[in-house]
């Protein structure tokens, strides 16, 4: 698993160097688009059916005002619209940065 060795937010991006040396610049529109909340994602039913879910596939002007890392295994990050539930694991993160033309939600 890579792990972040350095995180920062510059300007309007998250900024991660990751443990390979590839670094990671991230808007806040979108890891809040981007955010596994069960708020922003959805859940499943006991059927195992996705239901619930912000329906927004974007959320322009939302940025990043911190962070907190979640044991060694995740960010939660804190955005401006108030949004802080979802725990963005660095696998996720990663796949994020490695797929950055594929919608967050199909991740």
């Amino acid at each position: 698993m890579q792990k972040p060795t350095n995180i920062q937010l510059i300007g309007p991006e998250v900024a991660i160097v990751w443990n390979d040396g590839v670094e990671s610049y991230f808007t806040g529109e979108f890891l809040r688009a981007a955010s596994p909340s069960a708020e922003n994602m959805g859940e499943r039913d006991v059927l195992g059916r996705q239901i619930g879910g912000d329906p927004r596939t974007s959320f322009p002007g939302v940025t990043v005002l911190g962070w907190k890392q979640i044991g060694n295994y995740a960010l939660q990050f804190e955005f401006s619209d108030g949004h802080r539930t979802g725990l963005f694991s660095f696998d996720y993160l990663r796949r994020l940065h490695d797929n950055p033309d594929q919608p967050p939600k199909a991740l």
